[in-house]
């Protein structure tokens, strides 16, 4: 009698900053999933309150700290203590699908040197009326599926990948750099191949504006880093005015998108839109003009916090 071949064993890396209800919700989903992960590592990055009572909620979960700031430090460690041939990086303010896991194990089965990108959906209820903010969310972020086709690289929010792929491609980078590109870039630029993989789905709840925009900050700052040339800097100028009457030529994705119902949410996408892009000119203009990068790099999981 022939049997399936076991499916590989799965080690979650969640790292974790003053988020201990969002953590409960994400350690619940993992729990009520279809298969049942190796271990979970949450490695916190230096909270007010340790999450020891939420984790002590779950056996299977540990508690390690990393004193380190930044989330690729904290999953570093996370991928150094795992045990499972496959890593599987989860936020601690993410929920993943109860098949998450499953799915994730199937497609490595198959194919244990692909470097798996999921898909990361904004939470909100059906026939949710959504503000301006939540709204442009919706349509225009963690396009997983954009970053690996056009830019080498998948966010850290639902990367799966085998163990000794990513011990391959080296560690994260710190605080200072955008590591979940950084590190996707290396890897594709190693041969290391990468795929979108729809199937495998976890929810990210709406940032707010003041979130959205503290996001943006940093990104800003990772980018501008790497403007060192005269002409870096002509590009960079150039980009920040297109931003401006950029929302225009985005009206044809907004209102055939798949990922947002309703004509009322749609003009909010595009109200959004324009705000964000708007922030990101007069952010960058700033930089161009001397503001200091190193004001924009705030802790990483403050977006929110009041």
């Amino acid at each position: 009698m022939n049997t399936a071949p076991a499916l590989p064993s799965i080690t979650v890396v969640i790292p974790h900053l003053n988020q201990p209800d969002a953590l409960a919700r994400c350690l619940a989903a993992l729990a009520g999933g279809t298969i049942e992960p190796a271990e979970v590592i949450v490695v916190d990055n230096g909270s007010v309150r340790s999450p020891k009572e939420i984790v002590n909620d779950y056996p299977w979960v540990s508690l390690i700290k990393q004193t380190i700031p930044g989330p690729g430090p904290a999953r570093n460690l996370g991928a150094a203590r795992a045990q499972g041939a496959v890593l599987a990086f989860l936020d601690a303010d993410c929920q993943p699908d109860p098949h998450w896991l499953e799915r994730a194990a199937q497609r490595l089965q198959r194919d244990p040197d692909t470097i798996l990108g999921g898909d990361v959906r904004i939470a909100c209820g059906a026939g949710y009326k959504m503000d301006a903010t939540t709204a442009y969310q919706v349509i225009f972020a963690y396009r997983m599926d954009h970053y690996i086709a056009r830019q080498g690289f998948t966010g850290t929010g639902n990367l799966i990948v085998h163990r000794k792929v990513f011990h391959a491609v080296g560690p994260f980078k710190g605080l200072r750099f955008a590591e979940d590109r950084d590190w996707g870039q290396r890897a594709t630029a190693a041969g290391h191949r990468m795929a979108f993989a729809p199937e495998l789905i976890v929810h990210h709840p709406p940032h707010t504006a003041s979130g959205l925009q503290a996001k943006w900050d940093r990104q800003l700052a990772h980018d501008w880093v790497r403007c060192s040339r005269h002409r870096d800097k002509i590009w960079w100028a150039a980009k920040s005015l297109l931003l401006i009457a950029s929302p225009l030529g985005a009206v044809p994705q907004i209102f055939t998108s798949a990922r947002i119902n309703g004509r009322r949410n749609r003009v909010m996408a595009f109200i959004g839109l324009a705000s964000v892009r708007l922030y990101r000119a007069k952010r960058m203009l700033h930089l161009l003009y001397g503001n200091d990068p190193n004001r924009l790099l705030q802790r990483w999981n403050r977006f929110d916090l009041p």
